[in-house]
């Protein structure tokens, strides 16, 4: 019998898999397919509780829609609703998505876990949830089942045959949301095409004015009566918008003068003034504005009643009104303007652009007329401009000559300048050590004479020597690499020779000779760097890009009394040794980043800055030790270095 029954269970779940991929196949809305697949699930178990959240991939962050929920006890905590995903440690529906995991649990489990912090709604006494997973293995969602009463849980095989389902349910799913997908595309693509038909339309009538404008632009300067190519101007635009009341008003700079050559009112057969003064009217308004204008009758008022309108010309009783400037280039021609007396008829800011569009193209009809004249007395200038031209020409090649040569001598005379501050640095720290020695030498000498020298005291004494003599002889060998690396960028060749030396000792001895530098800065510096990394390498050019990084993050990274941080870490990579720099400190913007390697370029220039620190920096990387290097930073983010080279250079030139 018991095998009888779970064959019949076996042959209901083949009929559920089978009827989930036909619906699929025929089911176009989600939350009725998901509708059949929990009245599908009820026949094999327990389901009067079930829900299915599925991730929104298009909103950011991880967020979730609760597509189908049927509860027993809780009402849907979240009809209609984008969620923002909560972390794996407060919902077990996060938890499945975000582990891409099937996840089982007691109400004993999940009062355990806290039950104020782990899920919303009523406890279960048994919940059941799996993950729902794409072709590519990635989550895209979460199926769970829950039961309320302690007669009704879930048994392994139960667990099984859920998964199982819920594998079919994630295909399918796919497929309903391509095609809920796709048929938002096609919408939007339709909805798309209509606004280009419209702006297609409108475009072509524009461009067919535009070709009516060129006609008139080319026949301009053999028009027998200049009134006709208005009167077709005034036609090309009525093609366009309303233009019952049309006039064109022309500006005379010589003479500061407006003409008024072309008007047509429905109340005024003539123009009340042909020709006045610039500054009256509402013509003189535009062209100083230098800026295509609409008003509205009230808007009108306004400007009349504030005065800002000289002596109005005209019928002033309109509805709306337009007016475009005629402007090529820094030239005014005059004005187009348009203006209604009926309600019924409002111009639009898309109304006015296109007038703006045809006063521009008439400012090109009206100046080639005038061009033409102005050619033939051009022709001549042109002439004896070209043979001043040819002179000027000459003297140029000879002054750019002189320009060249003068700037070769201001490069040496910058990068002598910037030797000599680079150098000081190292020779500054030799004098102050140096000093020390012979201030602690003069205290011995008073203990001894004095009587008060004890072991301790002459284990102390011999102890600064020490540490004084190895910061005088690095900074000595310092200077010297430093004058060598000067010479790297002058002659772009290094006559370092390759040594054996491990890379942690010898970053502690850099620092130890940077010392001077960093005492009593609140500047802390760590180095994370085994012991185990030998290189056959040029010890001076890791000497130089260590010093020339922490310098440059003294000078330009933190401000003075700024305390913070730079970590300085190696590590093997095959072949190569990866070494990384960063601190803290204030950080470039991108501009700044952009022009890091320059030579010379400095933020800080009589402040600490030479600009070439970095320069030398990445041709020591990319040249003797044959690397990369990378940078990255952010104001206010520090600024980080990635260099990498070969541990063994005698390997890379063999």
């Amino acid at each position: 019998m018991e095998s009888e029954s779970r064959l019949r269970r076996l042959e209901a779940v083949q009929e559920i898999l089978l009827e989930i991929g036909q619906l699929s196949s025929s089911c176009t809305d989600i939350a009725v397919f998901l509708q059949s697949v929990h009245a599908a699930l009820g026949r094999i178990m327990y389901a009067a509780n079930f829900y299915v959240a599925l991730c929104d991939r298009e909103a950011e962050g991880n967020a979730v829609r609760f597509v189908y929920f049927v509860d027993e006890v809780d009402d849907h905590p979240y009809r209609d609703q984008l969620v923002q995903l909560a972390s794996p440690d407060e919902s077990p529906t996060a938890w499945v998505i975000l582990n891409g995991q099937r996840l089982v649990m007691t109400a004993a489990d999940q009062l355990a876990r806290g039950e104020d912090d782990f899920g919303v709604g009523t406890v279960a006494e048994h919940w059941m949830g799996c993950p729902l997973m794409d072709q590519n293995h990635e989550v895209i969602g979460a199926m769970v089942i829950q039961s309320y009463d302690r007669q009704h849980t879930y048994s392994d095989e139960d667990q099984a045959l859920f998964a199982q389902i819920a594998n079919h349910v994630s295909s399918a799913l796919q497929g309903l949301q391509s095609m809920d997908r796709l048929e938002r595309a096609v919408h939007e693509r339709t909805l798309e095409l209509e606004r280009e038909v419209a702006e297609r339309s409108k475009a072509e009538k524009l461009q067919r004015a535009l070709y009516e404008i060129a006609s008139l632009s080319a026949a301009a300067s053999t028009e027998s009566d200049p009134r006709d190519l208005y009167r077709h101007l005034h036609e090309i635009i009525s093609e366009l918008i309303t233009a019952r009341n049309f006039l064109i008003a022309l500006f005379h700079a010589k003479t500061e003068e407006i003409s008024i050559p072309y008007f047509v009112d429905e109340k005024d057969v003539d123009a009340p003034v042909k020709r006045f003064e610039y500054g009256i009217g509402m013509s003189s308004f535009v062209l100083k504005r230098r800026a295509p204008t609409l008003l509205d009758g009230p808007g009108f008022a306004a400007l009349l009643a504030s005065g800002e309108i000289n002596e109005p010309l005209g019928n002033q009783g309109i509805s709306s009104w337009m007016g475009a400037p005629m402007l090529l280039g820094d030239q005014a021609y005059g004005v187009i303007i348009v203006q209604s007396y009926d309600e019924s008829v409002t111009y639009t800011q898309a109304e006015m652009d296109i007038l703006a569009f045809m006063a521009s193209h008439t400012a090109v009809a009206i100046a080639r007329t005038r061009a033409d004249l102005a050619i033939r007395r051009a022709k001549t200038e042109l002439e004896e401009q070209n043979t001043a031209l040819a002179t000027a020409i000459n003297q140029l090649q000879d002054a750019q000559s002189e320009l060249v040569r003068q700037e070769k001598l201001a490069s040496l005379g910058r990068l002598v300048a910037g030797v000599a501050h680079e150098i000081n640095t190292p020779l500054g720290i030799c004098v102050t050590a140096t000093s020390h020695l012979v201030e602690e030498l003069r205290l011995t000498k008073q203990d001894l004479a004095d009587g008060v020298l004890d072991e301790d005291g002459l284990n102390g004494f011999f102890d600064t020597i020490d540490q004084s003599l190895k910061i005088m002889t690095t900074n000595t060998q310092r200077a010297a690499a430093l004058v060598r690396s000067f010479k790297q960028v002058a002659v772009d060749q290094s006559s370092d020779n390759i040594r054996h030396f491990n890379l942690r000792k010898y970053l502690d001895e850099v620092l130890l000779s940077l010392q001077p530098k960093l005492k009593g800065k609140p500047i802390e510096v760590s180095v994370e760097c085994p012991s185990d990394i030998n290189m056959e390498s040029f010890p001076g050019a890791v000497s130089q890009i260590v010093t020339n990084m922490v310098v440059n993050s003294l000078v330009h990274g933190f401000e003075e009394g700024q305390s913070g941080k730079i970590r300085i870490a190696g590590r093997l990579e095959g072949d190569h040794v990866v070494f990384d720099y960063s601190d803290d400190g204030v950080g470039m913007d991108p501009a700044t980043l952009q022009q890091l390697f320059d030579p010379f370029f400095t933020t800080k220039r009589g402040s600490g800055g030479s600009g070439l620190g970095a320069h030398i920096l990445y041709n020591l990387v990319t040249g003797p030790l044959g690397g990369t290097v990378k940078v990255v930073s952010s104001p206010g983010m520090g600024l980080h270095y990635h260099l990498r080279f070969p541990r063994d250079q005698r390997k890379v030139a063999a």
